[in-house]
C-alpha cells in the first residue's frame, strides 16, 4: 500500500499512481491532498487508486481506509495465486532451452507423462529434476490429484519409513497417534522420490512391494493397506554400479528404471544460459520489487563460459545474489561472486611448476576474497613473498 500526496515537489501524486499501478498492479495507492478537486478525484480513481481523501477532514477515516485497501491487496495475491495452482503450475512449457540435449529430454517426458510407467530421472544435481517429475505429473491423467515429493536424504532411515508409509499410535516413541504415509497422501497422484539411490536397503524391499503390488504395511501395524500411486524417482547415483556393490537393491533398479530419462548438464546445454539468466532475473526482478534493465555482456560472457557444477540450481543462486547486491539498472560483474570475477577459461593442461604455482596462488586469493595476509597464512609463505608473487606473476589483485 502506497499513501501519496497529491502536491509533490517534483510530479503530481494522480499522475505517480498510474506509474505504480502500470509497475504493481497489485500494489494499492491511497491519495492525500490539501486542495481537494473533483476533476482531480476523478482523474486519481481513473488511474487506479483506492481512494482519495481531503486532508484535516477526513482523520476518521484513514486507518480503516487503509485497513480495507490492504486487506483487497491480500485477497488479489491469493487469487493470482490459486489461479496459478489451477491453471496446473509446471508443464513442460516451464522447461526453459532450446539446446538439443534439454528438448530431447522433454520429448522423451512428453511421451511418457500420460501413461503410468515409473520413470527414472537421471543426472547430476541441480539439473531440474523435480521440475520434470511436476511436469511429469501435469501432464498425466492424475494431473487433479496430489503431486507429493520426498528427499531420501533428508531423514533417517527410521524417520523415512514413518515418512513413507504412515505408522500406528504406539508403534514407537512419540508415536501419540495414527499418521498417514505420504504414499497414502498421494493415493491416486504421483509420488516423486528424488535421491532415490540414498535409501537404505531395508525399506527398498517394502518400497518395491509397492511398486509392485500397490500394497504397503504402516509401522507397527499387521494390516496391509492400499494405494494407486504412480511413481517417479531421481538420483544423481549410478545405480547399477551401487547395485554390484551391494548398495541399492537390483530388482528394485529394474522396477524404478522402467522408463528413463537423463537430464543434461547445464555446462552440455551452454546455449541456454542467457534465456535461464534472463528468467531468474525476470523473477527476482518481481520477488525483490525492483525493475532491472538487463545484463551486461561482459556479465552474460561470465556466466556462459563458468564452469557450473551446481547446474541450473547454482545459476539460481548467482543472479539471486547479483539481482541483491546490484545497484543499478544494469547486472555488471561485480555482482558476480569474486571466484568467478577472476576465474579465466581453461587453459591446455601444463605440467610447469611456475603455472601450477601461479594457479594455485590466485585460487587462494579467490577464496580469501582478496585477503593477502589470510592468504599469506594458507600458503604458508611470508606476506612479503606473496606480493612478489603477485608482481611476478600478474595477478592483478
Amino acid at each position: 500500500l502506497v499513501l501519496c500526496d497529491v502536491k509533490l515537489p517534483d510530479a503530481s501524486g494522480v499522475d505517480v499512481t498510474k506509474s505504480i499501478r502500470d509497475l504493481h498492479p497489485t500494489t494499492e495507492v491511497i491519495l492525500l491532498t490539501a486542495y481537494g478537486t473533483i476533476p482531480d478525484g476523478v482523474q486519481a480513481m481513473k488511474n487506479g487508486a483506492f481512494d482519495y481523501l481531503v486532508k484535516g477532514d477526513d482523520n476518521n477515516k484513514i486507518l480503516p481506509l487503509v485497513a480495507r485497501a490492504l486487506e483487497k491487496a491480500r485477497l488479489v495475491a491469493q487469487v493470482d495465486a490459486l489461479q496459478r495452482k489451477l491453471s496446473g503450475g509446471v508443464t513442460f512449457a516451464s522447461v526453459i532451452g532450446t539446446s538439443e540435449a534439454i528438448r530431447q529430454a522433454v520429448r522423451l517426458a512428453e511421451r511418457v507423462a500420460p501413461t503410468d510407467a515409473t520413470v527414472l530421472l537421471l543426472g547430476e544435481t541441480g539439473t531440474g529434476k523435480e521440475v520434470f517429475a511436476q511436469a511429469l505429473h501435469a501432464a498425466s491423467r492424475r494431473a487433479g490429484r496430489s503431486f507429493v515429493a520426498l528427499n531420501c536424504s533428508a531423514f533417517s532411515r527410521e524417520l523415512l519409513e514413518s515418512e513413507l508409509f504412515g505408522h500406528k499410535a504406539g508403534s514407537f516413541t512419540g508415536a501419540v497417534k495414527d499418521k498417514k504415509g505420504l504414499i497414502e497422501e498421494a493415493d491416486g497422484g504421483t509420488l516423486f522420490l528424488d535421491e532415490v539411490g540414498e535409501m537404505p536397503l531395508e525399506l527398498q524391499a517394502k518400497l518395491l512391494r509397492v511398486l509392485e503390488t500397490g500394497d504397503f504395511l504402516k509401522v507397527g501395524d499387521t494390516k496391509p493397506h492400499r494405494a494407486d500411486v504412480r511413481f517417479v524417482a531421481a538420483t544423481h547415483r549410478n545405480l547399477p554400479a551401487e547395485a554390484e556393490k551391494g548398495m541399492f537393491r537390483e530388482d528394485l533398479f529394474y522396477r524404478l528404471s522402467a522408463f528413463q530419462i537423463t537430464l543434461p548438464s547445464l555446462n552440455e546445454r551452454r546455449d541456454d544460459i542467457p534465456a535461464l539468466a534472463a528468467y531468474f532475473l525476470t523473477q527476482f526482478s518481481a520477488k525483490l520489487n525492483r525493475a532491472f534493465a538487463g545484463m551486461e555482456p561482459a556479465f552474460l560472457e561470465k556466466l556462459t563460459h563458468h564452469r557450473w557444477r551446481g547446474n541450473v540450481r547454482e545459476l539460481r543462486n548467482v543472479l539471486e545474489r547479483a539481482c541483491i547486491l546490484a545497484e543499478g539498472p544494469m547486472l555488471t560483474l561485480a555482482e558476480l561472486p569474486l571466484d568467478m570475477q577472476v576465474e579465466i577459461p581453461d587453459a591446455p593442461l601444463s605440467f610447469s611448476l611456475q603455472d601450477l604455482e601461479k594457479s594455485h596462488i590466485r585460487k587462494v586469493l579467490a577464496h580469501t576474497g582478496g585477503n593477502k595476509t589470510e592468504t599469506a597464512r594458507l600458503l604458508g609463505i611470508g606476506l612479503t613473498t606473496l606480493y612478489a608473487k603477485i608482481k611476478e606473476y600478474e595477478l592483478g589483485f
